[in-house]
């Protein structure tokens, strides 16, 4: 499946026969794009105790995240076309915590998914970043460059940078550089932003744990909720992904809507990929 080209492996584990160590093994494996099946990562379905469903979310080098935005819109799609959850409001658990979803279904599928996706953490510690308060607009040193920085949460950590002109930026050299810059000790997600107007962005993401991605889903919230601290951006912003587009709110909470799409299903033998 895939959310504006950020795409996913889904896998129904409600019977729990794939155990942690299966489920790294098999994100390292099967997102291989050259060897196997190909994806930014693996979205595992269990049940849930706390709410509708349950999605762990593995990346392609086999980290588990805590949440991926682009990754529960299909994951929702999936429940409800597959008949795990028969409703067009459901809960999710994620390590982020219980994420509400709301489904536009025509003819039996789903068009498309609106996420609650809370309220952002600003605090470091939250983020987590050494030291107290919070990181808005701070001077980050890269090399021979300095760039400014917003730093927050939406259940996992992003970087924000906002930019001139984003499309010929060298995402690819600057992100992994950030991701693993030392202030940041889970690694974290970088945005880069470019402002069209107050109600408008382009934005390209490098993905904690995956490289470049033609979107994700909580790096447009975040790059929404930085553009709105400092000014730069209302409360409702269309975000331009390379995969597509997302609108975003920011006001008690924030929201999501988008796509989702199923590309094929097929069926994982055991055994394949040892």
């Amino acid at each position: 499946m895939h959310g504006l080209g950020n795409d996913f492996i889904v896998i129904d584990n409600k019977n729990n026969r794939i155990n942690d160590e299966e489920a790294a093994n098999l994100a390292r494996k099967l997102c291989d794009r050259k060897f196997a099946v190909g994806a930014d990562g693996i979205l595992f379905l269990s049940k849930s105790k706390v709410a509708d469903v349950r999605m762990r979310v593995f990346n392609s080098d086999g980290s588990e995240a805590e949440m991926c935005g682009n990754g529960i819109r299909c994951f929702a799609k999936y429940c409800y076309e597959n008949k795990v959850v028969r409703k067009t409001e459901l809960t999710v658990e994620t390590l982020a915590g219980i994420e509400e979803t709301w489904l536009t279904v025509e003819k039996q599928l789903v068009n498309s998914v609106k996420v609650d996706m809370g309220l952002p953490a600003l605090e470091r510690s939250a983020i987590p970043m050494p030291g107290t308060g919070k990181c808005l607009d701070e001077e980050l040193q890269v090399d021979d460059d300095k760039y400014r920085i917003s730093c927050l949460s939406m259940g996992n950590p992003h970087c924000v940078v906002f930019v001139d002109e984003v499309v010929s930026f060298p995402v690819t050299s600057i992100g992994p550089k950030i991701e693993t810059n030392p202030l940041f000790p889970n690694k974290t997600n970088v945005e880069f932003v470019q402002v069209l107007n107050r109600g408008e962005v382009k934005v390209r993401v490098w993905e904690r744990g995956c490289g470049e991605t033609l979107a994700c889903g909580t790096g447009a919230c975040a790059s929404v909720v930085a553009g709105k601290l400092l000014n730069r951006l209302d409360s409702t912003v269309v975000v331009h992904l390379l995969g597509g587009n997302l609108e975003i709110e920011y006001a008690d909470h924030v929201l999501m809507t988008g796509p989702a799409e199923r590309v094929y299903k097929g069926k994982l033998f055991r055994g394949i990929g040892k």
